[in-house]
């Protein structure tokens, strides 16, 4: 994959089938994965693979959200680990907000490999230059503070049944807003209904998280959460979300994509 050149029109896809696949091959992510992945890159063919104005939009009302919440915390899988892990260490670093773990197949060698790659990422992040603009204390402070959740599995989130009631008790259980990007139906309706506000990036503007979210992403992950970590630093307000209307944006962008097709 080093070979592609920065011309290539699908250069970003390519290195982000590529470091899926590898980290499949290392025992990282559930067979599934793959599969999910793929789906999702469907819909981004048909969003012209840019962040649109309306996700603009939403990443910014996450973005105030997620400061003003007083327990945030930032919830990611495997693929999000591999593909948006570093945006989402930095994110966390700016809010001051822990980083949990939380996966569906559930394994002690996937916890173990997942929680050990993101206190890679972290050491990494930390001897990493700032975000533009910051001026919290010392970034490498900052950076190596957050608290790294999921492997003690000590939690439970209400109204669900099975591994994907699993949390830690020191982050999704108790927190008051929790981004989950990459998301499944019952979980992010489970916790709204336990009064939390979720935020997730979904590609999918027709799946349940995105409709029953509180503010909705449709975005690829690691565009959204590098995005994400730049309309932090600059502390947007909360606006009046209508969450509704940002899907049926998304919808109309890729109703428009359709309709250009040759006849």
């Amino acid at each position: 994959m080093a070979d592609i050149p920065d011309s290539h029109p699908r250069k970003a896809s390519l290195l982000a089938r590529a470091k899926l696949t590898e980290a499949a091959a290392e025992g990282l992510l559930a067979e599934s994965a793959l599969i999910a992945h793929g789906r999702g890159e469907a819909f981004d063919y048909l969003l012209g693979e840019k962040t649109s104005e309306s996700a603009s939009l939403a990443i910014r009302e996450t973005a105030a959200r997620l400061i003003k919440a007083e327990r945030a915390v930032i919830s990611l899988n495997g693929n999000t680990t591999v593909l948006a892990g570093e945006q989402a260490i930095r994110a966390a670093a700016i809010i001051g907000c822990p980083v949990e773990v939380n996966i569906y197949y559930r394994t002690p060698e996937r916890m173990e490999k997942l929680t050990s790659t993101l206190k890679e990422i972290r050491n990494k992040v930390s001897q990493m230059s700032p975000p533009a603009g910051w001026n919290g204390v010392q970034w490498h402070d900052s950076v190596n503070s957050i608290e790294l959740l999921g492997a003690d599995a000590d939690g439970r989130i209400e109204g669900l049944e099975g591994p994907r009631a699993i949390c830690s008790s020191r982050g999704i259980e108790v927190a008051d807003a929790v981004l989950v990007p990459l998301e499944d139906g019952d979980r992010c309706e489970a916790l709204v209904a336990l009064g939390k506000q979720v935020y997730v990036i979904d590609l999918n503007p027709l799946s349940r998280t995105a409709r029953m979210a509180h503010v909705t992403i449709v975005d690829e992950v690691s565009r959204a959460m590098t995005e994400l970590c730049s309309a932090l630093v600059e502390e947007p307000e909360i606006s009046h979300w209508d969450n509704g209307q940002a899907l049926r944006d998304a919808l109309a962008i890729m109703a428009q994509a359709s309709n250009q097709i040759p006849s």
